[in-house]
């Protein structure tokens, strides 16, 4: 039998020396600029944030609390510093098409330049216009247009009065216009008295009054004409008097802009309108009753106002914007609305800008849970970032939802990098199931969730400690403090040759430590502090586990620490709540009988196992039928169950459990009762590393220990997993003390020999094994049923009976 040593205590726990470092405080220690552990992740950053290709959009995938975003807006800060320079973005009216409204582009500080200059230019238009329109040159002009046409209407109607006069009529003037009447003796002649005229004497009047009255209709067209070309010469005239009046006013802001053609356009534009609507300027005060007798609303001013979207007070001004809420209209843009006369007006001023115009020219950064989880949102990034325009649409009208008429702003050009930050989930089921998911985002960018614990990142983990602490505003730690986190950090992540890149923990652990330094009344922050934070975060998050010890203290639960028992072993169970992990012991019993090479799983024929616990089932199964039933039938049918566990039960880590157990049951040899076991098995027996190994010794430990360390207790693990070892300081303690042990195995040969103390055995040159070891029991007993059923086999078929002949069967 191989004699087994316990691991040294060595092995059980990597300590990080405080002599080690060159400080006695983090105070003395530079500010981190270098991300640890992450230079995969940083290269794809930095090539996605530096390649100007379409399509080359990032995906950061990682842990939470991996410091992805703090690392990214890092790189993206830098960049958008160095990169090229920001463009303000502004909406404007276009006068020929009101609801097309027109974008601006400016560089970054003008376009709030051409919103002020504009105000400031329409407040003079109307001094100037108005002014213009009151001086005494304006209303003498006017007032030469409009004799001249009061000459020539008066002229022309003195003519035909004459004439009518001459034929005895009169041209009349009325409250409804201009009728002739015959005359005598320079009088109207009345009814009565136009009756009593000769016949010949009324046709010759009646027919010398049409004749007039042809010719004053030809008159009243005439003058139809002429107050057209008043009409005209006044509306030149304003339009004159408007020019020189806003000549010289819109020469100096066009000349302001003169390097911005689309804006001298708009200007010129503006001017075009102005002229075109003088009347709005100098009319804009006189009270003109509107509907229902109320006031007419002023002339509006707003179409000659500049919405400027995108403002940036510098050329250099970041273009780095993070998305907290990225709904579809918060992405792309919106077009408002206002409540007037009881109807939703809107126009080019309420178009409100999205994440996508901050960011153009720069670099978004979305969530992609959120983006995923609001309507239309991914559909609508989508959109943009293909056709590589940012076109404002609301849900209603781009799905014929709404049959009103809306704005259609004009598209802006979007050019910019869009960093999604999700788990790897996401990333992969994007991949493979959104074909416009890998032509959009051809980079991904994985953080690590540990990194090598070396020298060398000891001391840059002390640094980001102490640049943390100088961030926060904390006391400095002491180098044994620091050591303490290190420590903490490769326990974390569960391998002593590895530290946690989590981030978050690391910051909360740190601000915990500095709250008990405080409340201690210490100036610095000492390895007690740190283990007081560490025992705190445990101890409000342990409430399950002291149930279940309580349990299985009482006896509710059942688990021996002590004896020996025929077909059970102590397994190691972990349960996960959140980000707290713990371990219990867990009865395994295995029952062996007679059949056709079954072993069953009891967890998965009540659907409480996994499939991958199934599949350690079945692996143990194919060990045991390929050890010992190579020449004859396997026949065996074996139970196997985790005793008292009414949930999922997942994971192969308890298949070498599950085949000692077994073994124990076909070899009738009793199992120590003081020792549990931990292993994955494969099909050739070797036994292989599992997860939470500290939480599974530490979770057997605390049950000994309650019940009492007697010196043959201990835990065995897998040899592959000695390199996790990060036990807890009173399991190390036991260990040095010889009252608990921590065995390191192999194979499943080295499990059943320390779990029954006989020898495993092995084979002779004839293949077979000493009878009195662990598997010639085992081969003797499964021989034996073996026997049996060839036996009982032969006896079924000598007792079948004949089968009766013809015409002589028996019915029913």
């Amino acid at each position: 039998m191989t004699s087994f040593k316990p691991l040294d205590t060595a092995l059980l726990y990597h300590r990080c020396d405080p002599q080690e470092f060159g400080f006695e405080t983090t105070a003395e220690l530079p500010q981190l600029t270098e991300t640890i552990g992450q230079q995969r992740a940083s290269d794809a950053v930095e090539f996605g944030i530096s390649i100007e290709r379409q399509g080359y959009n990032l995906f950061v995938m990682g842990p939470a609390g991996a410091g992805r975003h703090a690392l990214v807006q890092q790189f993206l800060e830098r960049k958008a510093a160095s990169g090229r320079a920001a463009l303000d973005w502004a909406y404007v009216n276009n006068f020929a098409q009101p609801h097309k409204p027109l974008a601006l582009a400016l560089p970054a500080g003008r376009g709030q330049q051409l919103k002020n200059d504009m105000q400031q230019l329409i407040e003079e238009l109307r001094l100037a216009i108005a002014s213009a329109f009151e001086s005494d040159e304006y209303r003498s002009r006017i007032g030469q247009i409009d004799a001249e046409f009061n000459e020539h209407q008066e002229k022309a109607l003195g003519e035909l009065g004459q004439e009518a006069a001459g034929g005895n009529i009169g041209l009349l003037r009325t409250p409804s216009g201009f009728s002739f009447a015959p005359l005598k003796a320079g009088e109207v002649i009345g009814p009565e008295d136009y009756a009593k005229l000769p016949q010949a004497e009324r046709e010759q009047l009646e027919q010398t009054m049409s004749q007039l009255q042809a010719k004053l209709e030809k008159v009243f067209l005439q003058v139809r004409q002429w107050r057209r070309e008043r009409r005209d010469k006044i509306r030149d005239l304003n339009r004159g008097v408007t020019l020189s009046a806003v000549g010289q006013l819109m020469e100096e802001i066009k000349a302001r802009y003169a390097d911005l053609p689309r804006v001298a356009d708009y200007l010129k534009a503006v001017q075009q309108d102005v002229i075109e609507n003088a009347d709005d300027f100098h009319k804009g005060q006189e009270s003109v009753p509107g509907p229902f007798g109320m006031p007419a609303a002023e002339p509006s001013f707003r179409r000659y106002a500049v919405n400027v979207i995108v403002g940036r007070g510098r050329p250099n001004d970041s273009s780095v914007v993070f998305e907290d809420h990225p709904t579809y209209q918060n992405l792309v843009g919106r077009v408002e609305h206002i409540a007037q006369f009881g109807t939703l007006v809107t126009d080019f001023g309420l178009i409100k800008p999205g994440a996508l115009h901050r960011a153009n020219g720069g670099y978004l950064m979305l969530d992609v849970y959120k983006l995923l989880t609001q309507p239309f949102a991914w559909e609508g990034l989508k959109r943009a970032l293909s056709t590589r325009e940012i076109r404002i649409e609301s849900l209603g009208q781009m799905y014929s939802l709404v049959s009103t008429e809306s704005l259609e702003p004009e598209p802006i050009p979007l050019d910019l990098k869009v960093v999604l930050f999700g788990e790897r989930l996401h990333y992969y089921l994007l991949y493979a199931w959104d074909p416009d998911f890998r032509k959009l985002f051809k980079v991904a960018a994985d953080f690590e969730d540990h990194f090598p614990r070396t020298a060398q990142t000891h001391g840059l983990y002390a640094r980001l400690v102490a640049t943390i602490v100088r961030r926060d505003g904390l006391h400095a730690f002491e180098r044994a403090a620091v050591a303490r986190v290190i420590e903490h950090g490769a326990r974390r992540v569960g391998d002593a040759k590895k530290l946690s890149a989590n981030l978050r923990d690391l910051v909360d652990l740190l601000g915990e430590a500095d709250f008990w330094a405080r409340r201690a009344g210490r100036q610095q922050v000492g390895a007690d502090d740190v283990q007081r934070a560490i025992d705190a975060q445990l101890h409000r998050a342990d409430r399950l586990r002291a149930q279940v010890n309580e349990a299985i203290l009482r006896g509710t639960l059942m688990i021996d620490t002590d004896g020996g028992k025929v077909g059970q072993v102590n397994g190691l169970s972990v349960f996960e709540l959140g980000n707290y992990a713990f371990a219990e012991p867990t009865r395994i019993t295995a029952t062996a009988r007679l059949g056709e090479g079954q072993v069953i799983d009891v967890q998965r024929e009540v659907e409480l196992g996994g499939s991958i616990h199934s599949k350690g089932v079945m692996i143990l199964s194919s060990f045991l039928a390929a050890r010992f039933s190579t020449h004859r039938p396997h026949s065996l049918s074996a139970s196997l169950v985790f005793e008292q566990t009414y949930g999922t039960v997942e994971g192969d880590s308890a298949s070498t459990g599950e085949l000692c157990a077994l073994m124990s049951s076909l070899a009738e040899l009793p199992i120590r009762q003081s020792l549990a076991v931990t292993g994955s098995i494969n099909q050739l027996g070797q036994v292989q590393a599992i997860g939470a190994v500290n939480e599974k010794i530490e979770g057997f430990f605390d049950i000994c220990s309650a019940r009492g360390l007697t010196g043959s207790q201990g835990v065995i693990i897998p040899a592959s997993n000695v390199d996790n070892l990060m036990l807890r300081g009173d399991v190390v303690q036991a260990v040095r003390d010889a009252k608990f042990s921590i065995y390191a195995i192999e194979s499943i040969d080295q499990a059943i020999e320390l779990l029954t103390g006989v020898a495993a055995g092995e084979r002779d040159v004839a293949g077979n094994w000493p009878e009195t070891s662990v598997n010639g029991r085992v081969a003797r007993r499964l021989r034996e049923l073996a026997e049996l059923r060839l036996k009982f086999a032969a006896g079924g078929k000598r007792r079948q009976p004949l089968a009766p002949k013809r015409g002589h069967e028996r019915k029913a």
